[in-house]
């Protein structure tokens, strides 16, 4: 049986590698490209794309052209994880908002209805490491997580293909949790 393979873009994200390996602990091979260097196409050669953490601010649209273009022409379940979330949220419309620095450990209230968090409580302790956030999904996204200090922890497109995290999944068993959610909608 062929393994599933991911398409991780690299955003400037100090945890790369651990982000790799938990989707390799899931069963995934996985490459990494950065966002200006993402394949115009991918050619039935990735099952799904992740977007990780940023430095490059996430409404600089002309930086993130590319790979927008990939993901608008693909039909591949798509992650954002932190940064990656807020440039498919400012891509849509979004606008982001200054907020307090939160770094380590915050619990977030999430949606149990839906498929990502299958394997997860009702209530999750996620690693933050920003200060900016999203205060309401943009039009057709949906927030599917909430916290005290963000209403869009979580967020899922209409069509159910697309998801985000406002949290750095990659750390925190919570978070291997959740990406597991992701995983069975490509394997």
């Amino acid at each position: 049986m062929t393994k599933s393979r991911v398409l991780v873009v690299n955003n400037g994200t100090l945890s790369l590698k651990q982000l790799r390996k938990r989707f390799e602990e899931l069963g995934s091979d996985t490459d990494a490209v950065d966002a200006r260097s993402v394949p115009a196409r991918l050619d039935g050669r990735y099952q799904a794309i992740v977007l990780s953490g940023t430095k490059v601010r996430a409404f600089d649209r002309a930086y993130y052209k590319p790979l927008l273009d990939l993901i608008g022409s693909s039909d591949v379940p798509v992650f954002g994880i932190c940064g990656g979330m807020q440039i498919l949220a400012v891509s849509a419309g979004a606008h982001l908002s200054e907020g307090p620095q939160r770094v380590g450990g915050f619990e977030v209230q999430v949606d149990k209805e839906e498929p990502l968090f299958s394997y997860v409580k009702p209530r999750v302790t996620v690693f933050h490491r920003h200060t900016l956030y999203l205060r309401e999904a943009p039009e057709g996204f949906r927030s599917i997580g909430r916290s005290e200090h963000a209403p869009v922890e979580f967020l899922r497109s209409d069509d159910g293909r697309i998801f985000g995290a406002q949290a750095h999944l990659e750390f925190r068993s919570d978070g291997l949790e959740i990406l597991r959610g992701f995983a069975q909608l490509y394997q």
